[in-house]
């Protein structure tokens, strides 16, 4: 029974009988506002190669009304199971199929999602197709190489608008008939429909091109929608990506539509982007905010080429269409004329790659190229390898081959493979042809194995303290129980960069040097005979990907200057680093935490004292002895609000400082003075209290038991808006009473009527870290409860479920004991069996800590 999957197998058979030429797709989504059903009416145009050959056609639908393949009709009850239509007796060559069904509006993101707008109580729809979700609105050959042209025909409510891949027609009678699209795949096909409110602008690039351009937003965001921010991080890509692709833009348009209750960041659907609406800021942000925000214009913009004009052939090279659209966008960030971040890199090294790191130190890691046996593994698989580890090697190619070489190489694939569909050997082949570099070897040690490398420096100087002898040392650690696989030693294009503290006690880079280094020790005779630096940083720059530890001397200097490097990407290495040692229990909490309030007060990149924020408090929350965790929480927020009180009045900094106290606030005065701001009793010079960060201290004032529902219903009485509802359902669900904590869990576990956003807001509200106790019962609920939740819900609702609620706050071996009672008798399929695998690795890891801890105290 395969219910909704499908395997590579099947996938590569249906690919070696059709090919498929194009699709006409009625429907009538005249009754949205109401909600319920729409009719969906598809005719498939598709050669076969083989005369009487059987295969079959995706469709999930509540009801399938008329199938008629090459004018016979089929009955629907005989040929209509488990997500498909069964297609007999096909023709050699041409065949024809029309498919009359009612399919169903969604809440989970997934298919054609509806959501009404409490402010206009108007619908709004998108769909999201990525990966097998099309046919949900209309049968479909439902994998990526199955390339077609596709005409939607949409009937949709007087006064609303329909956008899709093709350019907006003229609306005949609230029927909206678009042209057919070039060869694409289903998956990144759209419709975006309902009374959005639109901002046009185009784009003027090289020999006369104009491209028309779109952005829109529900009108409820209207007064908040920077258009021409927007705009302009949108030329800047077709700029920079034009001249480096050396390819013009492929599709008619370019639409950008930010939408409701997004389950990601964004949808890369050709000509037609849909963004989660989140990234329209209703309050103020930081620049790190807009920094990825604009990531994530620029890394949709990349899949226009990457993933849409040339896609992949099955998603095992997943990896390749989101690594390389998250390397091309950093790399466009960091180097595009006039771009407002080029330091994107930096900020690259403190989020993308921490989060390859954590993820490839799972029991699920696996190699960048991972071997996707069929829809359900994939569906898990857009993880920190796929995007950030992928990236990161990305760019450890470039620093390989040379920058240069690569885009040429680039531009070659595109030319070779416009409109198809290809295999990384395709890409590799033309890296090679362009860089004379033999790429296999590389491939397989990169792409082809799982697992981090640790590098390390050994160094020895003689009495005058000049090197006599330099070589970096290359581990491989074993990877965590339960990965498949062997440590891999890999060749490395690194930088060393040598700094020495200046007059006035700065950390500056006074050398560098770039080799290539393999196996597990490598002699730097470069550096022979120079005096010994204050620090030598391995893969400065960030060029590899590796955790990098320091000589004995260069922490001794980086623990009492980490602050002092006069450049961003140094000190994100050495944070990274230290974070690194935090999680692998070499640094202990108490440690990290005195490190970082050394540090963070000469710390400029807001992106990356955001990033301390958050990483102090899950360290103390997870990491910490729990003997000692109070006197750290204390020490934490007291600097909390000092560095409120002393940041520049209106800064980022105010705000982010702001925001870490609100999320850690816990003694009486300190949640008085949380109370006080909300009410305007008492001000911080600089410090607007806005929509967003009234939520804030709600939340913690909710959390910790001052406010209760009087409070937040009046809240949400100020702000009755979609976001708004979320941040109550938050709140309610961080109350600290068993009661606010059963309705919670009911309304996630036991009901499933919850959209997706506001199904995760109450998640979110529900685990609180200072809550053990509470949720300590709901351990067995939710191992009791998960397997039925995975197979009655949605991909995207279940996952929400399972990692959200694993019971990840109740560090003990009780929890380790009990995952692994589940494991051996619940029998769950490969998708769930990892995410709790995952969950269950950081328990472990947090023991691991705990104990570094404690004996640090010792």
């Amino acid at each position: 029974m395969p219910g909704t999957n499908l395997t590579r197998e099947e996938a590569q058979r249906r690919a070696a009988l059709l090919t498929v030429d194009s699709y006409e797709i009625e429907l009538d989504l005249s009754g949205a506002q109401e909600g319920g059903t729409y009719r969906s009416a598809t005719t498939v145009r598709f050669d076969s190669a083989e005369s009487g050959a059987e295969t079959f056609i995706d469709l999930v639908a509540p009801t399938v009304h008329e199938v008629v393949l090459n004018g016979t009709p089929l009955d629907p009850a005989a040929v209509f199971e488990d997500s498909r239509i069964t297609l007999s007796g096909l023709y050699a060559g041409r065949n024809e199929l029309r498919v009359v069904a009612d399919c169903a509006y969604t809440n989970t993101g997934e298919g054609l999602h509806r959501f009404v707008d409490p402010v206009d109580q108007q619908a709004y729809l998108y769909t999201q197709f990525e990966v097998p979700d099309a046919r949900r609105v209309f049968a479909s050959f439902e994998q990526p190489d199955l390339k077609a042209t596709f005409r939607f025909t949409v009937k949709a409510p007087s006064g609303w608008t329909v956008i899709s891949n093709s350019p907006t027609p003229e609306p005949k009678d609230d029927v909206w008939a678009f042209e057919p699209t070039p060869r694409i795949s289903t998956y990144i096909t759209a419709l975006i429909v309902g009374p959005y409110h639109a901002v046009h602008s185009s784009y003027e690039g090289p020999g006369g091109q104009s491209v028309p351009l779109g952005i829109y937003c529900r009108p409820s965001l209207a007064e908040f929608l920077d258009a021409d921010e927007i705009f302009a991080v949108t030329r800047q890509g077709f700029d920079w990506f034009q001249e480096k692709f050396d390819c013009a833009y492929p599709f008619a348009k370019y639409d950008q539509l930010f939408v409701p209750e997004f389950n990601a960041g964004a949808m890369e659907n050709a000509g037609a982007v849909t963004i989660r609406d989140q990234y329209v800021f209703r309050s103020k942000v930081t620049d790190a905010a807009y920094e990825v925000r604009a990531e994530t214009i620029l890394h949709e913009l990349a899949h226009m080429w990457f993933g849409d004009l040339v896609t992949m052939e099955w998603w095992n090279d997943l990896w390749l269409n989101e690594s390389f659209a998250t390397y091309t966008s950093i790399a466009c960030q960091a180097y595009a004329p006039g771009s407002k971040w080029p330091h994107a890199w930096t900020t690259f090294a403190n989020s993308m790659k921490t989060w390859a790191y954590r993820q490839d130190q799972l029991p699920s890691t696996h190699p960048i190229m991972a071997d996707i046996r069929d829809l359900d593994d994939v569906l898990v698989n857009f993880d920190g390898i796929t995007y950030a580890k992928g990236a990161s090697v990305l760019k450890q190619l470039v620093a390989y081959v040379g920058m240069d070489e690569f885009f040429q190489g680039v531009q070659a694939y595109f030319k070779a493979h416009a409109f198809g569909n290809t295999r990384l050997s395709d890409l590799l082949g033309a890296l090679e042809e362009t860089s004379g570099r033999d790429l296999k070897t590389w491939s397989k040690a990169w792409l082809e194995t799982a697992g981090i490398n640790v590098l390390r420096p050994e160094i020895a100087v003689d009495d005058a303290g000049v090197v006599t002898s330099f070589a970096v040392r290359q581990e491989a650690p074993a990877l965590p129980a339960g990965a498949q696989g062997e440590p891999t030693l890999r060749p490395h294009r690194i930088a060393i960069g040598l700094y020495d503290l200046d007059e006035a006690g700065k950390l500056v880079r006074t050398d560098r040097v770039e080799l290539d280094i393999d196996g597990e020790l490598t002699a730097v005779d470069a550096l022979v005979g120079k005096a010994r630096p204050a620090v030598v940083l391995l893969n400065d720059d960030d060029l590899s990907y590796a955790k990098v530890r320091l000589d004995e001397e260069s922490l001794r200097v980086v623990t009492e200057h980490l602050g002092d490097f006069t450049e961003s990407l140094p000190r994100a290495l050495c944070w990274a680093s230290a974070w690194d040692m935090t999680r692998d229990g070499e640094l202990a909490t108490r440690d990290y935490l005195a490190l970082v309030l050394s540090g963070i007060t000469k710390e400029s990149d807001i992106g990356v004292v955001q990033s301390l924020h958050r990483q102090v408090k899950l360290a103390l929350d997870l990491y910490a002895a729990p003997e000692w965790r109070d006197a750290g929480l204390t020490q934490w927020t007291d600097a909390t609000l000092a560095h409120l009180r002393t940041a520049e009045p209106g800064s980022d900094h105010q705000l982010a400082w702001a925001r870490a106290f609100a999320a850690t606030a816990r003694t009486p005065q300190q949640l008085d003075l949380l109370l006080a701001l909300l009410t305007g009793a008492e001000v911080i010079d600089g410090l607007a209290v806005d929509t967003e960060l009234r939520w804030a201290f709600v939340g913690r004032l909710a959390a910790t038991g001052v406010f209760d529902e009087a409070e937040i219903a009046a809240e949400l009485e100020r702000d009755r808006t979609a976001a708004g509802e979320r941040h109550a359902a938050t709140a309610r669900a961080a109350r600290p009473t068993p009661e606010a904590k059963a309705e919670a869990w009911a309304s996630v576990v036991e009901s499933d009527s919850l959209p997706n956003a506001v199904q995760e807001a109450v998640i979110g509200g529900f685990v609180q870290t200072d809550q053990r106790e509470l949720l300590a019962p709901y351990s067995a609920k939710f191992f009791e409860a998960v397997k039925g939740v995975w197979e009655s819900r949605s991909h995207e609702i279940a996952q929400q479920i399972a990692v959200g609620l694993y019971p990840a706050l109740l560090v003990s071996q009780e929890t380790l004991d009990a995952t692994d009672a589940w494991l051996s008798s619940a029998q769950p399929n490969a998708a769930l069996r990892r995410l709790i695998s995952e969950s269950r690795a950081g328990v472990e890891r947090a023991l691991r800590a705990r104990a570094a801890d404690a004996a640090a105290s010792a």
